[in-house]
């Protein structure tokens, strides 16, 4: 395999690794250019050791390399404690019905995320709170009103933008109203396709038609729209109904491909075959070196026997080098924004639903 193309495939990964410093293996993927890399909980020290960390990751890259992180508020945030603000679940912020202070919130996420240096939020969920029993999504939905889940949805999309990080609404076409958490098994919906206009699908149709930056694919299987194979590695999902029928041209990226829906049942590489052919830019990798390698020699093997074309890889390299060009932001140190008087202000105004001064001004007056 040709070292060019092995770049060229790499470009669409973006991968976890252990710890609180660089290690090897990711050092090494970084080097093969790989678009990026997501921190967890197990990457996350002191806001100022996280910080260093995201400036040595960027310094050490030597060109522009996205960093993102998973900070939706209430149960799903990485980073917490002080300085940063503790949000309340999505639900709380839905059940107010304020789009204006939802776009706040989103501005308040980008400024803290801006300062720490991550470029990209894998926030808002747009799932639809249907399924009372669902033991995934929940709170981390805005509304069981698909209508509301939309307008928050792209009100958190806008602030989060706004405020120079890359939103990402997940998970396309809807993991709301499942019964079972596709980080450990692969769930189902036999919804057909008029309650999926209705129901589901209304939220990403609004998040799209808003220009948005990039939607989360769900690994989950759609009776109505492919019964075979979860959305993922769907070409009738992904392209058919996300690309054709709604006209979303941003940056696609799957769920974790290590997750235990795609895992226990397919083999990592066929999946990234399959997803890339479906109209995937970006997988996630989020664990394991070996595994990122596999998936990367994977996609290189599938371009090099023609079974993956070389314009879908350089289709979506438009995309995220699009992405990249709005939102990739070189190491700088902007700590000393967090925890000011300006930054206290703003905490407060959301705790109190934003009442006095505009938040919105005091966010812009930090930057």
């Amino acid at each position: 395999m040709s070292n060019a193309l092995y770049r060229d495939c790499a470009r669409l990964f973006m991968v976890g690794f252990p710890g609180l410093r660089i290690d090897n293996d990711f050092a090494s993927l970084m080097a093969d250019g790989i678009f990026g890399a997501i921190l967890f909980k197990r990457n996350v020290g002191t806001a100022q050791d996280t910080a260093a960390l995201c400036r040595d990751i960027k310094t050490r890259a030597g060109r522009p390399f996205i960093l993102s992180v998973d900070q939706e508020g209430g149960r799903v945030a990485r980073l917490r404690g002080a300085p940063f603000t503790a949000l309340p679940p999505m639900r709380e912020l839905g059940q107010r019905g304020d789009v204006a202070l939802v776009e706040r919130v989103g501005r308040l996420l980008a400024h803290e995320l801006r300062a720490i240096g991550f470029d990209w939020d894998f926030a808002p969920v747009l799932d639809v709170d249907t399924n009372p029993t669902n033991p995934v999504i929940g709170d981390r939905s805005f509304s069981r009103d698909p209508d509301e889940v939309a307008r928050m949805g792209v009100a958190l999309g806008r602030g989060l933008e706004a405020g120079g990080v890359a939103s990402c609404g997940k998970h396309f076409p809807g993991h709301g109203d499942t019964t079972s958490d596709s980080h450990l098994t692969l769930p189902r919906l036999p919804h057909d396709m008029e309650r999926l206009r209705r129901v589901e699908l209304v939220p990403f149709r609004a998040f799209a038609q808003a220009g948005l930056a990039s939607l989360m694919t769900a690994h989950v299987l759609f009776d109505a729209l492919d019964p075979k194979v979860p959305a993922t590695m769907s070409h009738r999902v992904l392209d058919g109904v996300l690309r054709r029928e709604m006209g979303f041209d941003g940056v696609l990226v799957s769920d974790d491909l290590e997750m235990k829906a795609i895992a226990d049942h397919y083999s990592v590489e066929e999946a990234t075959v399959q997803g890339t052919l479906a109209g995937v830019d970006l997988f996630l990798v989020c664990h394991q070196a070996d595994v990122q390698r596999r998936c990367i020699e994977a996609l290189v093997r599938a371009v090099e026997s023609g079974r993956v074309p070389r314009a879908r890889i350089e289709e979506a390299h438009r995309r995220l080098a699009r992405l990249e060009s709005r939102f990739a932001h070189g190491p700088e140190d902007r700590m000393a924004t967090l925890g000011d008087a300006e930054h206290r202000a703003l905490a407060e105004g959301l705790a109190s639903g934003f009442s006095g001064k505009d938040p919105t001004e005091v966010m812009l007056a930090s930057r």
